[in-house]
């Protein structure tokens, strides 16, 4: 593994998903963007401009299991979704285990004074974050 390593991480949804960006070296992850998406499709380009603008070694993409580590439905589409990014541009893709990082990151967001009105707020960004960290907090 190289010394530091550049990491992008998605929350993958059917509206929405949300971006991070993380390093190895300082064991940091921040929320970036919120993406639209229509019925999970996103708009290709626009992740396509964040690869290029981030060139990460690795690209996460959140597994939202159920809380008995049995997959969800959902899951099929979040795999899909990893299966594109690694077929379109060619970049190394893990799965993370997502669970309860919406529920983390709505907390956060309230707690920082945010609305409850998440649709226009970063919540899927900051749960792209947690989904990161968890990642780097496996790594060590």
């Amino acid at each position: 593994m190289p010394v530091s390593q550049t990491l992008l991480a998605f929350d993958y949804g059917t509206r929405s998903i949300g971006v991070a960006v993380g390093q190895t070296a300082t064991g940091s992850a921040s929320a970036l963007t919120e993406l639209r998406a229509r019925d999970g499709i996103p708009n290709w380009d626009q992740i396509q401009q964040l690869l290029e603008e981030w060139q990460p070694n690795l690209v996460l993409v959140g597994l939202p299991l159920n809380m008995d580590g049995s997959e969800s439905d959902f899951c099929k589409r979040a795999r899909k979704f990893a299966n594109r990014i690694h077929g379109r541009f060619g970049h190394a893709v893990e799965m993370v285990d997502e669970r309860l990082s919406s529920f983390e990151a709505k907390e956060e967001h309230l707690a920082g004074g945010g609305s409850t009105h998440y649709r226009d707020d970063p919540v899927d960004a900051i749960a792209a974050r947690i989904i990161l960290e968890t990642w780097l907090g496996s790594e060590v």
